[in-house]
Parts: structure tokens; sequence; C-alpha cells
């Protein structure tokens, strides 16, 4: 799989969570965009107009509070990547969260949450959680409305000692409303396309009974994951397991077409290598989602990252921390990691008018 040029230390504690489950062959690097071998991950600051206080909602905040981080930072602190990509670049999902890491880890996070906005042209409520000390996560309450662009934007010259940094923004595109669920029961995984059911796929889920720590890694997780990345051909091995002599009975090196990764642990939407008998019938994968050829190859055509995989009927379940899952919080429990008094969502006017905005 692609590396990012850089990987937040808050996606990569998965591995610490002893879940590496399915197929890939390394868990440590985030993945690419949809059909991309790279992804965007520095941030070239540019200069914003003034914001007002009813656009932005953030300055009267941290004056309020009397924050300050001359106090706290030698230095100024900045962002050195934003998730996902603008809008030029590529349509996410109606799940996409917005992922934004500091150069630093951050001390006052409630004097940077305050001016960190997000602004629909379909508003929904939405809210910050701090991962680590140097990488903030927004997600909305509900789903992205589909087919709309929002822009995110920090303002970070508004906090006192930080002035000589420059606010960056950025404009994401949400595109169609992919949301899939995956039967692993029924062995079916079906696809609505802003709300309407449009494909639905034969497949082979994780077959269990190989259990390492009182996990049983061969069991895909069930909950809601969000795609993460794509290729048209993944390279899969057993080295996740820590299997990597050709002569283990357990080793396998496979070139899996049609890739759509849902996890960090290691979890694809795939073509089956073979073995076309048991889809629709039985679960015979390493813990991956396994369908059709040309169902494969339709799905992976039509992912962008942020999109809904919802995945049910396995007893192993689905890390808030591996991957994108942020939906496997509840609202309540998302809320309870802003800095903010109690979680106070950020607002998300319609934007008015245009502003300077990152690609």
């Amino acid at each position: 799989m692609n590396p990012l040029k850089r990987t937040a230390p808050a996606l990569l504690a998965i591995a610490a969570l002893v879940t590496a489950a399915a197929c890939s062959a390394d868990v440590r690097t985030a993945q690419p965009a949809p059909g991309r071998g790279t992804t965007e991950t520095s941030v070239h600051p540019r200069a914003t107009d003034d914001p007002s206080p009813a656009a932005t909602g953030g300055a009267g905040q941290a004056r309020a509070a009397g924050v300050s981080l001359r106090r706290l930072q030698a230095q100024p602190l900045r962002i050195t990547d934003i998730t996902p990509m603008g809008e030029k670049t590529e349509k996410i999902g109606v799940g996409s969260p917005i992922i934004v890491t500091f150069d630093r880890n951050v001390k006052n996070k409630a004097a940077v949450e305050t001016v960190l906005q997000v602004q629909a042209e379909k508003p929904v409520e939405g809210a910050w959680r701090w991962v680590s000390d140097r990488q903030v996560v927004y997600r909305t309450r509900t789903y992205w409305k589909p087919h709309q662009k929002v822009l995110f934007s920090a303002r970070l010259s508004q906090i006192a000692g930080n002035q000589a940094v420059k606010d960056v923004s950025r404009r994401f595109a949400i595109g169609t409303a992919n949301v899939s669920v995956v039967d692993t029961k029924k062995h079916v995984m079906k696809v609505r396309r802003d709300g309407k059911t449009v494909k639905t796929i034969p497949i082979s889920a994780g077959r269990g009974g190989l259990v390492r720590n009182g996990v049983d890694v061969y069991l895909t997780t069930s909950g809601v994951h969000l795609t993460m990345g794509k290729k048209p051909v993944e390279t899969m091995t057993s080295a996740w397991m820590g299997v990597t002599d050709p002569k283990d009975p357990l080793y396998y090196k496979l070139e899996i077409p049609w890739a759509v990764r849902i996890s960090s642990s290691g979890e694809y939407v795939h073509q089956s290598a073979g073995d076309y008998q048991f889809l629709g019938r039985s679960n015979q994968s390493h813990g991956c989602v396994r369908a059709t050829p040309a169902g494969a190859r339709w799905f992976y055509g039509i992912a962008q990252r942020g999109d809904v995989v919802t995945v049910t009927g396995t007893k192993r379940k689905l890390d808030w921390r591996n991957g994108w899952s942020y939906w496997q919080l509840t609202w309540t429990q998302w809320k309870k990691g802003s800095a903010l008094p109690n979680g106070v969502p950020t607002p998300t006017p319609t934007p008015s008018a245009p502003q300077d905005e990152m690609s």
C-alpha cells in the first residue's frame, strides 16, 4: 500500500490494540486517496480574509476565555496536514472526518479549537475531538448531506502569541452518499447510493478460528467502517501476523485486485482470489470482505474516501481508533473528546462569500 509522507501517531496506535486482521501486509501506513498513488500531506499556508465574528464564532470565545499560547509554546503553532484533500483532487463520502495535524503538541487545546471552523452549504451539527496531543478530528452528528461543498478554516493568527502564522483553509467536495451494509450471516453486501439500493453483491467474510491475545483475528470486525483508500492491485501477505516463512502453513502472499481499504488493521473489500463457490454461501477469508470479480470492480469504481461500510453479524467489534472508525462512538461519547466545555459543537454556518482555500 502507498504510504503517506507523514503518518499521524494517533492513527498508528491501532497496532497496540492487537486487532491486526485480514489481509494487509503492512498496517503501519495510512491510505492514499482513491485512485491516486500518494496523498496530499503538507499544508502551505496562505493568508485569508479577516473573518467576521458571525462567520467564525471562534475569536470571541478565545478572547473571552483569556487564552494565550505565548506562555505555553515558544514557537508559533502551525498545521502540517489536513485530510481529506481539496475539492480539486477528490470527492469524499458522507461519513468523512476532517483530520487536522499540528507541528507540535498542543498545550491549550481549547484555544485552538475555538478558531477551527467548518462551514457547509447544507449544515449539520459537528464537533471536534482530540485523538492525540497534536491531532484533532471533526465529525458530524449525522452523515454529511451529499453533493455539496464544505469549507474548513483555521484562524490560527487569532490566538494570542500566534499572530505571525498565516491562516489556512481548504474546501472539500462531498460526493454521492455511498452507504453499504455487509451482512456476514447472509453473505451479501448491499450498496445504497443517495438512498437507493443499487447493488447486492455476494460476499465471503472472515472465517474466524485464529485467536491471538484473546482476539479472533480471522473475524471481520462488526461496526461502522469508513473507506480510507483504494488500489487496483494490493499485495497482501501473512506478515501482519508475524508469518514470513513460506514453509509455514499459515504463510500467504497474494496480488489482490480491486482492494478498497476499510480499517487500519488490514480489512478490505476486494475481489476474491478464487474460491468463488463460497461467495454468498459461507465465510472463508482471513478477515477481509471478498466479493465477486464484477462486484468488486464495480464497488472499487464508485468508492470515495469516507464512504460508509457497516459490517454486521460477527462477535468481533470494531474499535473506534481502528482507522477512521469514529462513527463507533455515540454523539455524546464523541463530544467528550472536545476541549471546550460540554463538548460545545462548532458552528457550521453557510459560507456567505468565497475565501482563500488550500487545494
